[in-house]
C-alpha cells in the first residue's frame, strides 16, 4: 500500500514492520511505531470527522494528549472503546477505528442555520413544551455524535498497584530525565512515570543536540543508565491523572492496549496508587493554537505537532506550508519541513519586527517572512487550500489582504506550561507577562516543577532544572546533598519575546466575523465568549458552563488560555485577574476498568467469612448477608421450618446457654493520650469517668441529632479503648471517626485501627454461660462480684490468649470471648464440647433479634431511619447533661424537640398469634380505603417463644402518650390488624437476669 506523505527516511518508525488497519471501513497500512494519527497522515487522510455541534469538518490537530478532533472509535464488540484519541493510539496489526462524528447529515440545521445554536441554546431552546421532551430527547441524542459505550461484559482484568518511593519524577521529557538521572544516582528509590510509549518526551521529535550527541543518543543513553538502577522503577504508557494530598499520586498504566487484540494477555491496565516523599513535576508544556476565522479546517495544525510527525514519524502533512506564529520557536518547525522537502510558502509573524538567529537562516534559505501580520481567514473545506493575510495595526487591521497558496498551516501562539498537577495538588499559579502564560508559583506540597512546565522553555534550562530538582528532592528525602550534577551542553538560541495574540482582528465585527474557534472539541467560538459577558457572565467559572469552553476529552489543553485572554480582553481586565478555570483529576480520561480493577462481579461485595464459617456450613445454617459478612441466619434441624429453629434457639438461651458468631461486628481500636476525650465529643455519654477494664454502651450522632451507630466500647488501659460498631455500619463509623479526626480535630494524638478482622468473637448467652466458660478458662474469676457486668478480663481461653466481656444484647447472663480469628475454630470448638452437658445451641441473627426485641434493644437501621433521635427512642438517660458532642446541639432544635414526633413503643397484637409485619404502616382507625392518616410503622415483628406471643416494635407519632391505645397495622392484603400499644421492653423489665 502507498504511503504517499510517508518520508523514505528518517524517523523513530520500523518501515520493516508494516501494519495493517481500518479506518472507516477503508484499508491502510503503516509501520511499527506509528500512532493510528501519524499513520493516517501518511496516507494521506486529513480529514478525522466532523465537530461536535456545527458538524464542520476537522483534521488533526496537536500529536499527544491535547488533540481535539482526532477522536475515534476503537474495534468493536465487548473491546470496543469511545472517543479514543488518535494522537495517543498506538498503531497494531488488525486495528479497526472510525470517526465518532462521521455522519454530516446528522445535524443539517447545525450546519445550514448554525446562528440559530449560539453559546447556552441549549439552556433557552428546549425548556417548552413539556410534552415535546421525548422528542428534544431523541433528536439531541441522535446529533451529539460522541462515541458509543460497549454493550457487552469487558472479558479484560484490571489491576491495582499500591506503592511507595522517595521520590516520584512525573515526564520523561528532557527535565524529567535529568531529575530522575540526577534522583536516582544518590540511592534514592525513584519512580519515573511517562504517558508516552517511549521516554523522551519532545526531544523524540527533535533534532537537538545535547553533549555533541543527538537527542536520540542522549535519551539512549540516560534510559540505559535508569534501568540499569536498582532503586528505579520506570513506567512506561502511564499517565499521572491526579495529584492529591499528602504526595498521594495516581497513575494509569496501559499494559496491552497497543498490542493486537488476540495477542493482549494478562492484565490490560494497571492502577498506581503512588505516595512520594517528594514529587518533581517534569509534564512539559503544550503549544497554544492561534485564534482567526475558520482556523478549524483540516491541515491546520500546531507548529509543534509538525515538527513531531515529521521527525518522529517520517510524515509530512502537506506539500506546501505556511507558518503563522507570535514566537520563534515556529521558526524550527520551518526548519524541518525544509530539511523534510516541503516548500515553506512564508512565516506569517505577528511581530513587527523579526530578527535572530533563526530568522536570519530562514531568510538565507530563501523563505519569506511576512512581520507584522496575521493570518485573517483560509480557503478551503475539507482541506485548507490557502491563507489570507493581512497586517496587523494593534489590535486591527490593515492594507489589503493577501492570499498565500498552501495546504498546510503550522501555528504556534507561544506556550502553556501542563501546571494541572501542580494546581491539582493545591498549588497557585501566576500569569507570567514576559512569555504570556500562567506558570506554578506556590507549591503546598512537597513538590517542585522543572523545565517547560515551570515555564522554562529552553533545552538547556530544562536539562538544568530538571537536575537541579531532581538532586534537591532526593536530599529532601534524605539521599545525597542536594547539589546540582553537571548537565551536559545544549543549544541556546537566544530569541525575541514572543508578542500575545490571544485573537486574530477580523473585517466584521466578532458576532457576524466567520466562526474563530477557541475551543475545537465543543465548537466555543469568540463569539460565544462575548455573548457570555453581554449576558451578564463574569468569571470564567461561568463563562466556562455557559459556552462549554474546556469540557470534553481534552478539557481546554488547547483552548482554556485563549479563551480566558478573550473574556479579560471583553471585561476589560487583566488575564491575571480573570484567572483560569479549576484543573481537577482526571488529566485525560481514565477507563472505568483501571477504576474498579478487580472488585468487579463477585469481587465487587466480596462475600467475608468468619473463622467459625465451615463449622457453621458443617452443621446445616442458613446464612444472611450483612454487611459484606455471611452470617449464620438460623440452624435448622432435619424437619424443622425457619420458625421452628428459631423458637428453639430462643428457648435454649432463655432457659441453658446458647453460643453465637458475632466476629462480624465492627472493631476499631483506639489509642492516645487524646482518646477519652475523642470518644467524648464522639459519644452522647460520658467516657473520660470510664474505669480501666469497664465496658460502656455508646451512641453516636451525625450532625443533626439523629442516631447513626451504636455499640459497646471497653477501656483497655488507660489510653486504649476498643470500640465495637454495628456490622454493616464498621465502615461508615471508620471513616465518620477519622474524618473528624483529621479535619476538625487534627490537634488531638488519637490513633484508629480497623482490627474486624483480627479478632474473633464467640458470644455465649444463657443462665449456664457461667458454667460453661469455667470449663474453658481456668485463669479468670467468673463469679458475680469479681467479674462485674459491663467489664472485661484477660486469660486464656481453651489455651489461646483472650479478652472476655461480660456483656449482653440478649438480656441473659451473658459474655463475649474475643482470641486471635486464627484460633477462632479451636475456641469454638472447645466451647462446644465444654457446653454440651448443657446442651448448648448455636444461634444466628434471627434468634438473636427476637432476643433484643424482647428486651426493647434497638437495632440502628432496623428501628432507627436517619430521622431518629435517642430522645425519640425513650433514651435521653444516654445523652450527657455536662458535656458537648456530635449532634447534641441539634437536639435543641425546634423540629427536633416537638413532642408530636414519631416514638419508640411496643406493640401487642390482639391476636397473640398473629404475628404484625414488619414495614406495615400503622393506623388509628380501622379504615380500608385509602387515603389514610399514617401513625407511623412498624420496625422489628416477631413471635416470642418465651412469652408465647408475638411481640412488635414501632415508630409511632406521640407514641409514649398512646401507650394502651388500640392502633390498627395494615397487610398487604389490604386489612388491618388490631394491636395494643405498649412498653417495648416486654421480658425482664428490671434486667434482673443479665445481673446474677
Amino acid at each position: 500500500m502507498n504511503q504517499t506523505n510517508r518520508l523514505q527516511q528518517g524517523g523513530r518508525i520500523d518501515r520493516t514492520k508494516p501494519l495493517n488497519f481500518t479506518f472507516n471501513g477503508k484499508r491502510y497500512q503503516g509501520c511499527h511505531g506509528d500512532t493510528v494519527a501519524s499513520a493516517l497522515l501518511a496516507n494521506g487522510v486529513m480529514l478525522m470527522g466532523r465537530s461536535w455541534k456545527y458538524r464542520r469538518p476537522r483534521g488533526i490537530v496537536g500529536c499527544g494528549a491535547e488533540e481535539p478532533n482526532a477522536l475515534l472509535q476503537l474495534e468493536r464488540g465487548a473491546r470496543t472503546v469511545p472517543n479514543a484519541r488518535a494522537t495517543e493510539v498506538e498503531l497494531y496489526d488488525g486495528l479497526v477505528a472510525s470517526s465518532v462524528n462521521s455522519r454530516p447529515d446528522a445535524a443539517l440545521v447545525a450546519r445550514l442555520f448554525p446562528h440559530l445554536m449560539p453559546a447556552g441554546f441549549y439552556y433557552k431552546t428546549f425548556m417548552w413544551p413539556q410534552r415535546m421532551w421525548m422528542k428534544y430527547e431523541h433528536f439531541i441524542r441522535n446529533a451529539s455524535g460522541l462515541g458509543e459505550s460497549p454493550d457487552q461484559p469487558d472479558p479484560d482484568r484490571y489491576d491495582r498497584m499500591h506503592a511507595h518511593c522517595d521520590v516520584l519524577v512525573v515526564g520523561a521529557g528532557s527535565a524529567g530525565l535529568a531529575a530522575a538521572l540526577a534522583a536516582g544516582r544518590t540511592g534514592a528509590r525513584v519512580i519515573v512515570a511517562d504517558e508516552q510509549s517511549e521516554f523522551g518526551g519532545s526531544l523524540l521529535g527533535s533534532r537537538d543536540t545535547i553533549g555533541g550527541a543527538s537527542a536520540a543518543a542522549w535519551i539512549a543513553n540516560t534510559v540505559a543508565e535508569l534501568a540499569g538502577m536498582d532503586e528505579v522503577r520506570m513506567l512506561q504508557r502511564a499517565t499521572a491523572f491526579g495529584y492529591h494530598d499528602q504526595n498521594f499520586i495516581t497513575v494509569n498504566q496501559r499494559l496491552t492496549d497497543h498490542l493486537p487484540l488476540d495477542a493482549r494477555l494478562g492484565a490490560r491496565e494497571r492502577m498506581w496508587q503512588v505516595r512520594a516523599k517528594e514529587v518533581v513535576l517534569a509534564t512539559g508544556a503544550i503549544e497554544r493554537p492561534l485564534v482567526f476565522s475558520n482556523n478549524d479546517r483540516p491541515g491546520i495544525m500546531l507548529a509543534s505537532a509538525v515538527s513531531a510527525y515529521v521527525n518522529r514519524y517520517a510524515v509530512v502533512p502537506g506539500s506546501r506550508a505556511a507558518i503563522f506564529t507570535n514566537n520563534d520557536s515556529a521558526y524550527h518547525t520551518a526548519l524541518d519541513l525544509l530539511a523534510a522537502g516541503v516548500t515553506v510558502a512564508a512565516i506569517v509573524d505577528a511581530r513587527d519586527a523579526v530578527h535572530g538567529a533563526l530568522p536570519d537562516k530562514l531568510r538565507h534559505a530563501g523563505i519569506e517572512i511576512i512581520a507584522g501580520s496575521a493570518i485573517i481567514d483560509v480557503d478551503g473545506r475539507r482541506r485548507v487550500r490557502g491563507a489570507r493575510v493581512m497586517k496587523l495595526n494593534g489590535d486591527t487591521l490593515r492594507g489589503r489582504a493577501r492570499r498565500i497558496e498552501c495546504d498546510l498551516i503550522a501555528m504556534s501562539g507561544g506556550w502553556n506550561p501542563t501546571v494541572h498537577l501542580h494546581s491539582q495538588s493545591g498549588g497557585r499559579i501566576r500569569f507570567d507577562d514576559v512569555s504570556a502564560c500562567f506558570v506554578p508559583d506556590i507549591s503546598v506540597q512537597a513538590q517542585q516543577c522543572a523545565g517547560a512546565c515551570n515555564g522554562s522553555f529552553g533545552l538547556a534550562d530544562c536539562l538544568a532544572e530538571g537536575a537541579a530538582a531532581g538532586a534537591e528532592a532526593a536530599r529532601r528525602a534524605g539521599f545525597g546533598d542536594g547539589e546540582t550534577p553537571a548537565v551536559p551542553a545544549a543549544d541556546a538560541v537566544i530569541g525575541q519575546p514572543l508578542r500575545p495574540l490571544w485573537c486574530v482582528p477580523s473585517l466584521k465585527p466578532v458576532s457576524r466575523a466567520p466562526k474563530q474557534f477557541v475551543d475545537l472539541q465543543n465548537d466555543v467560538t469568540a463569539a460565544d465568549i462575548v455573548l457570555a459577558v453581554r449576558e451578564g457572565y463574569r468569571s470564567i467559572e461561568h463563562v466556562k458552563r455557559y459556552t462549554a469552553l474546556g469540557f470534553g476529552t481534552d478539557q481546554g489543553k488547547l483552548g482554556n488560555i485563549n479563551g480566558a485572554a478573550i473574556l479579560a480582553r471583553t471585561l476589560g481586565n487583566g488575564i491575571a485577574e480573570t484567572g483560569t478555570t479549576t484543573f481537577r483529576p482526571n488529566y485525560t480520561p481514565v477507563t472505568f476498568g483501571a477504576i474498579a480493577g478487580r472488585d468487579v462481579g463477585d469481587l465487587f461485595d466480596p462475600a467475608r467469612q468468619t473463622a467459625m464459617h465451615q463449622w457453621h456450613l458443617q452443621h446445616g445454617a442458613v446464612f444472611e448477608n450483612v454487611g459484606q459478612w455471611q452470617r449464620p441466619w438460623y440452624y435448622p434441624r432435619p424437619g424443622e421450618t425457619m420458625h421452628d429453629a428459631v423458637n428453639r434457639e430462643c428457648l435454649a438461651v432463655r432457659n441453658s446457654v446458647g453460643v453465637m458468631d458475632a466476629s462480624t461486628l465492627g472493631k476499631i481500636d483506639i489509642r492516645g493520650p487524646d482518646a477519652a476525650a475523642f470518644l467524648d465529643r464522639i459519644y452522647t455519654n460520658a467516657w473520660s469517668t470510664l474505669g480501666v477494664g469497664r465496658c460502656r454502651y455508646g451512641m453516636m450522632l451525625d450532625e443533626n441529632g439523629m442516631v447513626m451507630d451504636d455499640g459497646v466500647t471497653t477501656r483497655l488501659a488507660e489510653n486504649h479503648f476498643l470500640m465495637t460498631t454495628t456490622t454493616g455500619g464498621a465502615a461508615r463509623v471508620m471513616a465518620w471517626l477519622e474524618r473528624w479526626l483529621q479535619t476538625e480535630w487534627p490537634h488531638l494524638n488519637v490513633y484508629l485501627t480497623s482490627v474486624t478482622e483480627h479478632w474473633a468473637t464467640i458470644a455465649v448467652a444463657g443462665p449456664d454461660s457461667r458454667n460453661v466458660l469455667q470449663h474453658v478458662c481456668g485463669d479468670i474469676d467468673f463469679s458475680r462480684d469479681a467479674f462485674p457486668f459491663m467489664s472485661f478480663r484477660e486469660g486464656t481461653v481453651a489455651g489461646a490468649p483472650a479478652r472476655v466481656m461480660r456483656i449482653s444484647f440478649s438480656g441473659e447472663l451473658a459474655y463475649e470471648i474475643n482470641v486471635n480469628a486464627n484460633v477462632g475454630r479451636h475456641v469454638w470448638d472447645a466451647v462446644m464440647a465444654a457446653g454440651a452437658a448443657h446442651g448448648i445451641t448455636p444461634y444466628g441473627t434471627e434468634t438473636m433479634h427476637v432476643l433484643r426485641a424482647e428486651k426493647g434493644f434497638i437495632i440502628v437501621g432496623q428501628d432507627t431511619d436517619g430521622s431518629v433521635t435517642p430522645v425519640d427512642l425513650g433514651m435521653e438517660w444516654i445523652i450527657a447533661k455536662n458535656k458537648d458532642c456530635i449532634g447534641k446541639r441539634s437536639l435543641a432544635r425546634s423540629d427536633t424537640a416537638r413532642p408530636d414526633r414519631k416514638q419508640l413503643v411496643g406493640l401487642l397484637t390482639v391476636d397473640p398469634q398473629q404475628v404484625l409485619p414488619e414495614g406495615g404502616q400503622v393506623i388509628a382507625d380501622d379504615v380500608q380505603q385509602p387515603p389514610v392518616p399514617m401513625l407511623g410503622h412498624v420496625t422489628s415483628s416477631y413471635h416470642s417463644a418465651r412469652l408465647g406471643r408475638s411481640i412488635a416494635l414501632a415508630l409511632i407519632t406521640s407514641g409514649r402518650s398512646r401507650i394502651g391505645e388500640t392502633v390498627y397495622v395494615a397487610t398487604e392484603n389490604g386489612g388491618n390488624l388490631r394491636a395494643a400499644v405498649a412498653n417495648p421492653v416486654f421480658f425482664d423489665p428490671d434486667g434482673a437476669r443479665q445481673h446474677v
